[in-house]
C-alpha cells in the first residue's frame, strides 16, 4: 500500500497566498510520486485540524510558510499527535523564525552575519539607531515581508503606522551592498548557489512571488572559494539551529570593492517555498532532483523530534 501523507497548507500567516500555491503543487508532486494525499488547508481551530488528521496519516507533508506553520507551533501540535512530518522540528523551526536569537546561535557558531538591533519603534521614532544605510525588518517573519531599506537623503521615517503590522519590536541591521545569493541544504548536503537578481529594487516579497521579477542564475557566478564558503556556511547554519530535512539559507555577497569580496549571512528558511519554480527546487533539478522525487524524499524523511 502507497504511504497516506497530509498536505498542509494555506495557514492564516501573511504568507496564505504562496503556501496555497506550495502545497497545491507538493500535492501533484507526491500523487505523481506514487503517495495517496489528503489536502487540508489549516485554519485557526487546532480540533478541527485534529480531526482532519484522524485518522493519523503516515506522515504530514508541512507546506505551512510564515507564523503559526514556521514557528514551531504547528510542529508542536504534530508532535503532540506523534505525526512525523517533513522539514524542522520545534526548536529548530522556533529558532530560525527569531531572527535575533538565530543570529547569536550563528556568532556563537562563528558565522558572519550583518550588525544588528532589536529595537523598539519608539526607538526608531526618535531617529537613526544605527548610520544609514540600513535595514528594518520584522523580528519574526518570512518572505521578506515587511523588509524595508532606509538609505540616505530620505526624509520619509522609517515605520509609519499603517504601514507597519509586525508588532512593537523591530530588528535593524546594517546595510550590506553586494550581491544576494542562496543555498539549499538537503538532510547533510548543500545542494548549489544560486544567484538572484532583482529586475527592480531588491528581492522583496513582490518580487520573490510574482513572475518575471528576479531572474535566478544557478550555479551563481562567483569565485570559487566564494561558493565554497557559502555551501559550507548554509551547512553549518543548518546545524547550529538543529534544522532537518530541508532549509534554505539566504546571503549577501559584497564584491563591491573587488574580488574575492565578503559573504553575510542572512538568515535561515526552514520552509522555503515549494513550487517546482521556487529555489530550492531549482537547484535540486540543477543536480539531477526532480520535483517528485524532492517531495518524496522529504515525505521518506519525515519524523517526530520527541
Amino acid at each position: 500500500m502507497s504511504k497516506r501523507v497530509a498536505c498542509l497548507y494555506g495557514g492564516f500567516s501573511n504568507e496564505r497566498e504562496v503556501s496555497l500555491v506550495s502545497g497545491r503543487d507538493c500535492s501533484v508532486a507526491l500523487r505523481e510520486a506514487g503517495y495517496e494525499v489528503t489536502e487540508i488547508d489549516v485554519g485557526r481551530d487546532p480540533a478541527a485540524l485534529a480531526a482532519a488528521l484522524d485518522p493519523a496519516p503516515d506522515a504530514a507533508f508541512n507546506a505551512l510558510h510564515g507564523r503559526w506553520g514556521e514557528d514551531g507551533c504547528i510542529q508542536g501540535m504534530l508532535e503532540f499527535l506523534r505525526i512525523p512530518y517533513t522539514h524542522s522540528g520545534v526548536l529548530a523551526s522556533a529558532l530560525a523564525m527569531d531572527k535575533p536569537m538565530a543570529k547569536r546561535l550563528f556568532a556563537a557558531a562563528g558565522l558572519l552575519c550583518p550588525e544588528g538591533l532589536l529595537v523598539s519603534r519608539a526607538e526608531i521614532a526618535r531617529g537613526d539607531v544605527i548610520p544609514r544605510p540600513y535595514v528594518i525588518k520584522p523580528h519574526n517573519e518570512g518572505s521578506s515581508v515587511g523588509v524595508k531599506i532606509v538609505t540616505e537623503g530620505t526624509n520619509i521615517p522609517p515605520l509609519q503606522g499603517a504601514d507597519w503590522a509586525f508588532g512593537e519590536m523591530v530588528l535593524v541591521e546594517r546595510f550590506v551592498p553586494g550581491r544576494e545569493l542562496t543555498v539549499a541544504v538537503m538532510g547533510d548536503r548543500p545542494l548549489a548557489v544560486t544567484e538572484i537578481k532583482p529586475r527592480v529594487g531588491f528581492y522583496d516579497y513582490d518580487a520573490k512571488y510574482t513572475e518575471g521579477r528576479a531572474d535566478h542564475v544557478v550555479p551563481a557566478e562567483v569565485p570559487a572559494a566564494i561558493a565554497e564558503e557559502a555551501l559550507a556556511t548554509a551547512l553549518a547554519a543548518h546545524q547550529a539551529l538543529g534544522c532537518r530535512g530541508i532549509s534554505r539559507a539566504d546571503f549577501r555577497y559584497d564584491d563591491s570593492g573587488g574580488a574575492p569580496g565578503k559573504l553575510y549571512l542572512l538568515e535561515i528558511n526552514t520552509q522555503p517555498g515549494m513550487t517546482p519554480l521556487s529555489l530550492v527546487p531549482e537547484q535540486a533539478a540543477h543536480l539531477g532532483i526532480s520535483f517528485p522525487a524532492l517531495c518524496a524524499w522529504l515525505v521518506e524523511n519525515a519524523a517526530c523530534d520527541s
